[in-house]
């Protein structure tokens, strides 16, 4: 996926401005697709020159003007050809995965620096699980009156808290086995 298929995706859902855009990707597509603001103004001015996406200047009274973006005709169009392409299954490349197989070759103060990072990386997928959690009941107080487009926004929502609680699951497993090592 491509970072146009992202933005494409985000302005179908809600016209918006640079800043718009960047604070949705930090809001929720994050979630899934990370961006930086810079990047996300390049795209758009590629995408604009290439007709995928048409901008109106807004008068913002005695603030610089605005640049709202939406998609054009062009840009549905490349969204549709890209939604009909397989997606391949993700190849996972996970460090600390390989330190703690690695755990089985260090000795206990190896294994208690690696408890250590272990420990931390837990604390960071909990503040994510809990920002995710924070999120769901801001933005989907009353799910029986979504409609199709925010039924699938929940759904993508539902699958990153599902994954945060799977992975401190294993984390806590990890740590369960790591502290029971030297026991």
């Amino acid at each position: 996926m491509a970072l146009e298929h992202a933005i494409l995706v985000s302005l179908l859902e809600q016209p918006g401005s640079g800043y718009e855009l960047a604070r949705r990707f930090e809001r929720s597509i994050g979630r899934f697709w990370t961006a930086t603001h810079q990047q996300i103004y390049r795209v758009l001015k590629r995408m604009e020159a290439d007709g995928w996406v048409t901008a109106e200047e807004i008068g913002q009274g005695g603030r610089p003007d605005k640049r709202c973006y939406s998609v054009a005709a062009s840009g549905r169009v490349v969204l549709a050809s890209w939604l009909r392409d397989p997606v391949q299954p993700e190849a996972v490349r996970h460090e600390l995965a390989v330190k703690i197989r690695g755990a089985a070759f260090t000795d206990a103060d190896g294994r208690a620096t690696l408890i250590a990072e272990v420990e931390r990386y837990r604390v960071t997928h909990e503040a994510t699980l809990q920002r995710y959690l924070t999120g769901e009941r801001r933005d989907f107080p009353d799910t029986a009156t979504l409609d199709a487009g925010r039924r699938l926004q929940h759904t993508v929502l539902r699958g990153g808290i599902a994954y945060e609680r799977m992975v401190l699951d294993w984390l806590d497993d990890v740590l369960d086995t790591l502290r029971g090592l030297d026991r």
